[in-house]
């Protein structure tokens, strides 16, 4: 009991001495092991953590399949040629890039143009559908695959609502009474074919396309679809777009123009006589009405 008494005694005789951190560092006596808190007036927080690659990856996919998808249904499709029927233009199993964004803004396909368009009235019953599988779908639905399910053609419009078409024999093709001069006809081929469905001569109606391909002799287009609605043109609301581009394979790149012998003078006389005619028609009551204003002033 008394070297208990006595160490408590001499203990209140000597000062309290600040214990040795690790580092030598003075360290008040009773702060063992506790971390120091930030005082109320710091303000850096220090370096931010990054993100791990791995979690943004499924947000950048997320990103990148929206804009696929934007880009399909309002901007560019790719669509795969199945048949031979626009050889050479075309072959089989290239892939072309559509502009989808003009016909929002109400623009009609043209003379001389390559389109797609929605079948309009079973031109390919009997033709076999592909099958995709799961992963096929997903890819052609946001747009990084063409759509092996829709039951889309592609030809070239060789005539516009107003047009008058015509195939004599083996042609030439005549439109607007013009003959047309055709390099993109397969080597061959004539212009016009010898078969009594390939001879004609049709009035497009107003709205619609007149379509042929480029391998006349291969090519179930509107010469053979007379008897449907229409007479075998298509509705130009059918149309998806025009093709711009052969996006693949690489070394079949090539742009789609449209071919010079549809800007020849006098071709489109029938479709520019409208607008004239029209304009013709509403100048008229404003020359009329100045007339008259003449006339009162001079009495």
């Amino acid at each position: 009991m008394g070297d208990v008494a006595v160490g408590a005694q001499e203990g209140h005789g000597e000062a309290e001495r600040p214990q040795q951190g690790p580092e030598g560092l003075d360290r008040p006596q009773g702060t063992e092991g506790t971390a120091t808190e930030p005082e109320a007036g710091d303000s850096d927080p220090g370096p931010k953590k990054q993100r791990s690659f791995w979690k943004e990856l499924p947000l950048l996919i997320g990103i990148a399949l929206i804009l696929a998808l934007l880009i399909k249904t309002f901007l560019v499709q790719a669509f795969s040629i199945p048949s031979d029927s626009m050889q050479n233009t075309l072959q089989r199993g290239d892939r072309v890039l559509v502009d989808k964004l003009t016909p929002w803004f109400g623009s009609e396909p043209e003379r001389g143009e390559v389109v797609v368009f929605h079948d309009p009235g079973n031109w390919l019953q009997g033709e076999p559908t592909p099958q995709p599988n799961a992963v096929q779908k997903v890819l052609s639905f946001v747009g990084l695959m063409p759509s092996a399910e829709e039951k889309d053609l592609i030809k070239r419009v060789v005539a516009v609502g107003g047009d008058t078409v015509e195939c004599k024999g083996t042609g030439p093709l005549k439109v607007n009474g013009k003959d047309l001069n055709e390099p993109y006809v397969f080597a061959g081929n004539t212009p016009c074919s010898t078969d009594p469905e390939s001879q004609f001569k049709v009035t497009v109606p107003k709205g619609r396309i007149w379509v042929m391909g480029d391998h006349r002799q291969n090519s179930a287009d509107s010469r053979y679809h007379q008897e449907q609605p229409g007479g075998g043109s298509v509705p130009v609301d059918k149309v998806v777009g025009r093709a711009l581009v052969i996006a693949w394979p690489v070394n079949r790149w090539d742009t789609l123009p449209v071919p010079s012998t549809f800007g020849q003078s006098g071709i489109g006389t029938v479709a520019a006589a409208a607008p004239a005619a029209l304009g013709l028609l509403g100048a008229a009551p404003i020359v009329l009405l100045r007339r008259r204003r003449r006339s009162t002033r001079a009495l």
